[in-house]
């Protein structure tokens, strides 16, 4: 599985958690018998560290979508975000310029119109704040 299936995955979980409250192993044991084959290593490893540092994730946005409450985002731009924080955090070799793009694809593909500009600025805040001095990249730049 190409890591942008498995970032899409990872999303999938991420989101169907914020409808059910369970655990994402038990998220992840659903979906493996729904789709009756092992949730890809990456995507797993991705939403459950989402779940591991979710305080930590949840901070970030917080302080980086100027005045939006966790309350008033849509589910699909706080799961969007949740997984791209967790990666630009914790998964050191993705570049940053490729997990933004990523993110701001699958608020284009899952969400409204507005979700997609909205992840971009909070990403890129973020991205900001990881690399001081450093300008992070925009969606849609080249990353290869």
């Amino acid at each position: 599985m190409k890591r942008s299936q498995a970032r899409q995955q990872a999303f999938v979980l991420v989101f169907e958690q914020s409808f059910s409250r369970d655990a994402m192993e038990q998220v992840i044991d659903v979906a493996e018998a729904v789709m009756e084959k092992p949730v890809d290593e990456f995507a797993g490893r991705m939403a459950l560290g989402v779940e591991a540092n979710l305080a930590a994730i949840d901070e970030r946005i917080e302080k980086n979508s100027r005045g939006w409450r966790l309350s008033r985002l849509s589910r699909v731009s706080l799961a969007v975000l949740r997984l791209a924080i967790y990666e630009l955090l914790f998964e050191k070799e993705t570049p940053v310029g490729v997990v933004i793009n990523e993110a701001v694809e699958l608020a284009k593909k899952y969400g409204g119109e507005d979700d997609a500009p909205f992840v971009n600025g909070v990403l890129g805040a973020v991205a900001r704040a990881c690399a001081p001095g450093q300008p992070a990249p925009e969606a849609g730049e080249d990353h290869a």
